[in-house]
């Protein structure tokens, strides 16, 4: 069994999660996207995930979520030893200076996205998160070099960083 990386988004406005998915159309085929609306769906979804042997690199939460908010989710998340290891980008219009240093500290987010954004300002972000993730968690980079930053690929191949070598 091929290991899987994927992308979990997790919104509960069925508009921003379509646009959030069609935004990362070009790294479904390496990554593939999977969505919750709320923290307990996003739970199930990284437990399927595990279970069967994958991994979930990257983590955009909303923070307003029904029920539990986005940072607490991700701090909770923080605590589950595969979990921490995914990328966490927050992705909301509506986080406050508080809420955004708590989610810092506690669930060492990665990346804050301000709604709205631009498909540009995503892909970036989403580029720069997944290839720190596979810098940090694949030993062979080689099959991402075409879809990833294949310039920092490259530099983290140089420097010895794979960790078969």
């Amino acid at each position: 069994m091929d290991e899987k990386i994927y992308i979990l988004i997790v919104e509960d406005e069925l508009e921003v999660m379509d646009a959030l998915i069609k935004d990362l159309e070009k790294f479904e085929e390496f990554f593939p996207v999977e969505a919750a609306n709320n923290a307990d769906e996003a739970r199930d979804v990284i437990d399927y995930i595990l279970d069967h042997g994958h991994k979930v690199g990257l983590i955009l939460c909303d923070h307003v979520l029904p029920g539990q908010n986005g940072v607490d989710l991700l701090i909770e998340l923080q605590q589950l030893p595969e979990a921490a290891k995914s990328r966490k980008v927050l992705v909301t219009g509506q986080a406050g200076h508080e809420d955004t240093i708590l989610a810092i500290n506690k669930a060492d987010l990665d990346h804050y996205i301000a709604k709205p954004w631009t498909k540009e300002q995503l892909e970036e972000v989403v580029l720069a998160e997944l290839t720190d993730y596979v810098i940090a968690n694949k030993k062979n980079l080689l099959p991402f070099m075409q879809i990833l930053d294949a310039e920092k690929l490259s530099a983290a191949m140089r420097n010895n960083q794979m960790t078969d070598h």
